[in-house]
C-alpha cells in the first residue's frame, strides 16, 4: 500500500510540473505573440494589455505620443532683387530701313529667309514745307526670337527699353514689338547722356541704385562706357542675318544665368573685360563707373 501511494505522489508531481511547464510555454507564447505585433505595428487589444504593465511607453507609439520634430534648419537665404535687364532697339531687338531706300532684292531675300517684317509710319523731327513734322516710311525686321526672347525673359526679369532713338519713331515701333506690355519703362534720346568721350550714353545710375542687379544689352558698347561692368556687347543685327541666333541661343541663357547672381559683375567682367576694351579705345578708367 504505501509503495503504490508513493508511486501515486510521484505521478501527481509530475503532472503538476508538466501542467506548470505547458503554462508557461503557453505564457511565453502569448508574449511572444505580443511582440510580434509589436514589431509589425499592428494595434492589438495587447497594447490596453501593455499600458497596464507599464510596457506600452517603452515599446508601442500612438497618436497621443507626440510626433517626432527634427532639429531646426538654418533659414533659407532671402531671395535676390529681381534683375533689372535694359535692352537696346535698333541692331539690337530689331533692325529698320528707310522703306524708299531699302533695296527689294534685301527685303524679298530677308521675308523669303524667314524673316519678319512690318510697315510702319513715324514722325520725324524734321519739319516739311508747310512746317509739319515729317513722316517717314519705315520697314522694320525683327530679330529671330524676338518675342520668344521676351516672353521668357520677363519671366524672371524687368525689362526696360532704353533707346538712343526719337521717341517719335521708338514709341510706334516698340509698340508693335511689345506684345503684353513686358517693358516697365521706356527710355529715348533725351535720357541719354553726353560725355568728353561719347554722346548718347545710357547712364545706368539714373534707373538703380544698386549696380549689382542691373545689366544692359546694346550693340554699341560705347553706350554703356559709364557702367563696363554691367554691359553684354551684342552683335549687330541686319536684314541680311536672317538665320541670327543671338536672342535665344546666346543672350537669354547668360541672362537665365545672371539672374542667379548676387552680383553681375565678376561674371560679366570674366566673359568680356569691358575696362580693357575701353582703355584700348582710348577711354581711361577714370570716366568709368566702377
Amino acid at each position: 500500500m504505501a509503495d503504490a501511494a508513493a508511486q501515486g505522489e510521484v505521478v501527481f508531481n509530475r503532472s503538476k510540473a508538466a501542467a506548470a511547464a505547458g503554462a508557461v510555454l503557453s505564457w511565453l507564447s502569448f508574449l511572444f505573440g505580443v511582440f510580434v505585433q509589436i514589431l509589425r505595428g499592428t494595434p492589438s487589444w495587447a497594447q490596453v494589455l501593455l499600458s497596464v504593465v507599464g510596457l506600452r511607453g517603452r515599446f508601442l507609439s500612438s497618436s497621443s505620443s507626440p510626433a517626432f520634430k527634427p532639429l531646426p534648419s538654418d533659414p533659407p537665404p532671402p531671395p535676390f532683387e529681381k534683375l533689372t535687364v535694359v535692352l537696346d532697339l535698333d541692331e539690337t531687338l530689331v533692325c529698320a530701313y528707310e522703306t524708299s531706300s531699302l533695296p527689294a532684292i534685301v527685303r524679298s531675300q530677308a521675308i523669303e529667309a524667314g524673316l519678319k517684317c512690318f510697315e510702319l509710319e513715324c514722325i520725324s523731327a524734321e519739319k516739311d514745307v508747310e512746317g509739319k513734322p515729317k513722316v517717314n516710311h519705315v520697314t522694320v525686321f525683327e530679330r529671330p526670337g524676338l518675342h520668344e526672347f521676351l516672353q521668357q525673359l520677363s519671366e524672371f526679369a524687368d525689362l526696360i527699353l532704353f533707346t538712343a532713338g526719337l521717341e517719335g519713331y521708338a514709341s510706334p515701333l516698340v509698340d508693335k514689338i511689345d506684345i503684353g506690355s513686358k517693358f516697365s519703362l521706356r527710355l529715348y534720346r533725351p535720357a541719354t547722356v553726353s560725355t568728353e568721350f561719347r554722346e548718347h550714353v545710357k547712364d545706368l545710375s539714373c534707373l538703380s541704385k544698386d549696380p549689382c542687379r542691373i545689366v544692359i544689352v546694346d550693340n554699341n558698347p560705347f553706350s554703356f562706357l559709364l557702367q563696363p561692368l554691367n554691359g553684354i556687347p551684342c552683335v549687330p543685327f541686319s536684314a541680311g542675318q536672317p538665320f541670327d541666333e543671338q536672342l535665344i541661343t546666346v543672350l537669354l541663357p547668360l541672362l537665365k544665368h545672371l539672374s542667379l547672381q548676387k552680383d553681375v559683375r565678376p561674371v560679366l567682367y570674366e566673359r568680356f573685360h569691358m575696362p580693357e576694351w575701353f582703355q584700348k579705345h582710348g577711354i581711361p578708367p577714370s570716366t568709368q563707373s566702377l
